[in-house]
């Protein structure tokens, strides 16, 4: 069973994805509030695929995805931002993300998608 991590200091939005995921049961999900706290565990590729926000006050997901990408993970890393500029969006990509939505998510349906084509 694949393992899909969120990471987002909103507590409703780590809900409603949890939610999303939860019910087909196809998946095993974690979340964190904090980003320092999930990048232990991420780092020794725990997780399939991480649900990464960009703004979170204990460490940002850029900073989170370079320390990712730039050890042996291969985990998926799709990241969810409500400041979508196309700088960030570069940046992102550059740094090794492998998918990008926006917040307020456009529609629950393409962020499954987009995890579901990344996780197959």
């Amino acid at each position: 069973m694949k393992k899909i991590a969120i990471i987002d200091d909103e507590k409703d939005i780590i809900s409603i994805l949890k939610q999303l995921f939860d019910r087909n049961g196809k998946y095993v999900i974690e979340s964190f509030t904090n980003p320092k706290n999930a990048l232990d565990i991420s780092l020794k590729g725990e997780f399939d695929l991480i649900l990464l926000d960009i703004m979170m006050p204990q460490m940002n997901g850029i900073d989170f995805l370079k320390k990712l990408k730039t050890s042996s993970c291969e985990t998926k890393v799709v990241i969810m931002t409500a400041y979508a500029t196309k700088e960030k969006i570069a940046k992102c990509e550059s740094n090794g993300a492998d998918d990008f939505i926006t917040k307020p998510f456009p529609s629950l349906k393409l962020l499954e998608e987009k995890v579901t084509n990344l996780l197959e």
